[in-house]
């Protein structure tokens, strides 16, 4: 198996992260975004959405999305679990996973990618051409601030996002808060909750991944 990478990228990190809590080691391959090479040919043959993570298999077929590369690594190596044991564990998961995906991540791509000086044609990921809208920028950083509060509510109620077990979701979490950190929205003072967890999942092994 061949992993396309970008070590900048808050996307593939959640792979590198997963991959790391499992023991998993695999070929890497590093995509340059800064310099656009995700948009060349040869990039586009792997993946025509010409966007990281790829996970390529050894027949060549290529495995895209973070949840679908991690799903088939689950697979493979199902300790320790990740997405949940128990059918309820397992929904529990994928439900606080989206719901970091679409109203952290999600609102924190139209922060950055509607403000960066050097995406002004490139406000979206993938092979078309899209003008920034500042007014998204804003209010993505809103709504980064607003969803920082929902999930110091969530973890006043549990030891991590998807419950009383290490997942996926904390991994998404954990790469939603250090680039939102890296785009200048920090924690708020009275995020309690979400600061005894941060402490606690940035500090395990595969955090540096």
């Amino acid at each position: 198996m061949k992993f396309y990478d970008c070590k900048t990228a808050p996307s593939p990190r959640r792979v590198r992260v997963f991959l790391a809590e499992k023991g998993v080691e695999i070929e890497t391959v590093q995509v340059d975004l800064a310099s656009g090479e995700q948009l060349g040919d040869a990039f586009k043959a792997v993946n025509p959405d010409c966007v990281v993570p790829v996970l390529q298999l050894d027949d060549g077929q290529c495995i895209t999305e973070v949840v679908a590369i991690c799903s088939y690594i689950e697979a493979l190596h199902p300790e320790p679990a990740l997405m949940g044991e128990t059918p309820l564990d397992k929904a529990a998961v994928l439900m606080w996973n989206a719901k970091v995906e679409q109203q952290g991540l999600s609102a924190m791509a139209d922060a950055f990618r509607n403000s960066a000086s050097g995406l002004r044609e490139r406000a979206l990921p993938g092979p078309d051409a899209y003008a920034q809208i500042p007014e998204l920028a804003v209010r993505g950083r809103a709504r980064v601030e607003h969803f920082m509060r929902r999930l110091d509510e969530r973890l006043a109620e549990c030891t991590y996002v998807a419950g009383d077990f290490f997942s996926i979701a904390d991994i998404t979490a954990l790469a939603f808060v250090d680039f939102a950190a890296w785009i200048k929205i920090p924690l708020p003072d009275d995020a309690v909750n979400v600061a005894r967890w941060y402490e606690a999942v940035s500090g395990r092994p595969s955090a540096k991944a």
